[in-house]
């Protein structure tokens, strides 16, 4: 009898609990410097910008453009066999930081850099949601 592989789900912490609690809304939640108003993802301690440590979490827009991207052929993990090829792009969100995600509701085929793009979020287990993003 063989065990079916499990996908990696994110584990939310005291730091990232915010993030997991607006895409549990459906909402995109970044970090914003109270001091020079730069956003912020990962979620950091102290402002990449003026090194200042008052952030604040905040409702972002949810849209942006496709950095870059790649087409996943091989399998890296054995719980992602089933969905090769996959995709993962990097998106510039319009507040400016760059995320890692998939694509969904296009193929591979039409993913472009440049392409404008709207956050969309995935139920990873039970109350854990992860963005993705979409075409708009």
């Amino acid at each position: 009898m063989t065990t079916e592989a499990q996908r990696p789900v994110p584990a939310p912490d005291d730091e990232s609990a915010p993030f997991f609690d607006g895409a549990a809304r459906g909402v995109l939640m970044l970090q914003r410097c109270r001091d020079c108003s730069a956003f912020h993802w990962p979620v950091c301690e102290v402002c990449t910008e003026c090194l200042r440590d008052d952030l604040e979490w905040v409702e972002a827009s949810g849209r942006g453009t496709v950095h870059t991207f790649g087409v996943m052929h091989r399998v890296y993990h054995p719980a992602l066999a089933k969905d090769v090829p996959y995709n993962l792009a990097v998106v510039e969100l319009d507040e400016g930081p760059r995320v890692s995600a998939a694509m969904v509701g296009v193929s591979n085929e039409k993913i472009r850099v440049g392409m404008p793009v709207q956050v969309a979020f995935e139920e990873m287990a039970p109350g854990v949601f992860a963005p993705k993003f979409k075409p708009r």
